[in-house]
């Protein structure tokens, strides 16, 4: 079962098209999930509303094209409209990429899931745990079992991040693991030096675990990281729009990055606010867990590459095997601080992708199906690939912080919306989300 929210009950009631400032395309199949007029409405209306700025989608099901829609403004200030062409900045929709490029190399037995990491990065030999402080001091303590790929795969390394605080804060903002400057082997040996914030294997903790993924790859390949990712997976897919560095042309169509303020209203970040700026300059840094810019065609192209397990228009990029285990949750359950991720809902994690492992449990949690897996970018973008509907879906947005409004619930409840229409129409409001053309 899946539970679209109220704003999708309301939509059966009111009539639905393209809105002013967008366009759409896409026409669904018999006995097809989309309707295309349903997810017109839903994200025009965030953009008529002042909501958003501009908002993009893409849907394919049953390998064709369901759904195309482009609403708002790409750059407000420029009175650039958005387009199906536009370049956005995915952040951490960088992960997957990274996680079906280093899985090439297991495809080729080139390494085990359990192998400790310190066989390929001989720096995270001798990890230490920080465990608190004494007499004003920091406590380290060896670590219990060495971090494995397995571990860097699933979030499970102890590594620390940018949330932490205290003595173990500073010294990850002491380190600029993630200066432009850096290369890979930098970033490694910087978070080799320090200590991990837990033990290995007993939390779910969200950091740089896909960044030592990307300098696993290169010391498997031999390469710079950049040039495996195009050579595995980009250019045998036929993403010649996804990229760190932008190149001629392309530079016109990145879309602004937007600041939502207290208010609701948005400010258009500068070009040189820092998380606006890597994409504009020519960084030494490949980051394997964000930094990638992409469109709607070419992310939704490695979406369906995932949906047909492991390949697309008769290129292979993994086995489906592979794909299925990436699929798979991988937690067990003596995992039990899992940070934030249950608030993606009913899901685990598997290999660089939350997984729903049941349905959705009421009409506050986005609707999706069991089996299903998916991520999300800072940025506020989100893409999933949903097996048992043959569903690949990409939305677009591209403003900051992350959340703040129900776009991406509204998106998945409208593309879900004929799964339970009766149900949705019997259902009480509820949950955060359950507002929309009644505004």
């Amino acid at each position: 079962m899946r539970y679209p929210g109220l704003a999708a009950a309301l939509l059966a009631l009111a009539a639905c098209g393209g809105g002013d400032g967008g366009v759409s395309a896409g026409t669904a199949q018999q006995g097809s999930l989309v309707d295309r007029g349903r997810i017109d409405a839903v994200l025009s209306g965030y953009v008529a509303r002042g909501e958003l700025v501009g908002v993009s989608a893409l849907v394919y099901e049953r390998g064709e094209e369901a759904y195309f829609g482009a609403f708002g403004m790409a750059d407000r200030e420029a009175e650039r409209p958005l387009a199906r062409d536009s370049l956005v900045r995915i952040y951490s929709m960088t992960k997957p990429v990274t996680g079906v490029t280093l899985m090439t190399f297991y495809d080729e037995g080139r390494f085990e899931l359990d192998e400790p990491l310190e066989r390929y990065l001989p720096e995270y030999a001798g990890m230490r745990v920080f465990a608190g402080m004494e007499n004003g001091e920091p406590r380290l303590v060896p670590a219990e079992r060495p971090p494995t790929i397995r571990d860097v795969l699933r979030h499970t390394a102890g590594f620390a991040g940018g949330g932490e605080e205290g003595w173990l804060g500073e010294r990850w903002r002491e380190a600029d693991l993630f200066n432009p400057g850096n290369t890979l082997a930098d970033v490694s040996a910087g978070l080799a030096a320090l200590p991990l914030a837990y033990q290995p294997g007993t939390q779910w903790r969200y950091g740089p675990s896909v960044d030592v993924q990307a300098r696993l790859v290169e010391v498997l390949s031999g390469k710079p990281f950049e040039a495996v990712v195009r050579e595995r997976v980009l250019v045998p897919l036929g993403m010649e729009e996804t990229q760190y560095r932008l190149g001629p042309g392309q530079r016109e169509r990145l879309t602004a990055l937007y600041e939502r303020l207290e208010d609701g209203s948005f400010r258009r970040l500068p070009d040189d606010d820092p998380r606006a700026a890597y994409n504009l300059r020519d960084p030494v840094l490949t980051p394997g867990g964000w930094g990638l810019t992409s469109t709607l065609d070419d992310y939704v192209r490695f979406a369906r590459m995932l949906l047909g397990g492991g390949a697309l228009d008769g290129v292979r990029i993994l086995q489906p095997e592979t794909v299925r285990l990436m699929a798979t949750d991988a937690l067990p359950p003596t995992i039990g601080d899992k940070s934030w991720l249950p608030s993606k809902g009913q899901v685990g994690f598997g290999i660089d992708f939350a997984v729903r492992i049941a349905p959705p449990i009421d009409q506050a949690e986005a609707s999706g199906a069991v089996g299903e897996f998916f991520w999300d970018g800072a940025a506020n973008t989100l893409f999933w690939v949903d097996p048992a509907n043959e569903i690949a879906a990409v939305l677009f947005n591209y403003y900051m912080p992350f959340g703040q409004t129900e776009i991406q619930k509204d998106f998945r409840d409208a593309v879900y919306y004929r799964d339970e229409v009766a149900s949705a129409l019997t259902k009480p409001p509820a949950g955060p989300g359950s507002r929309r053309l009644s505004d």
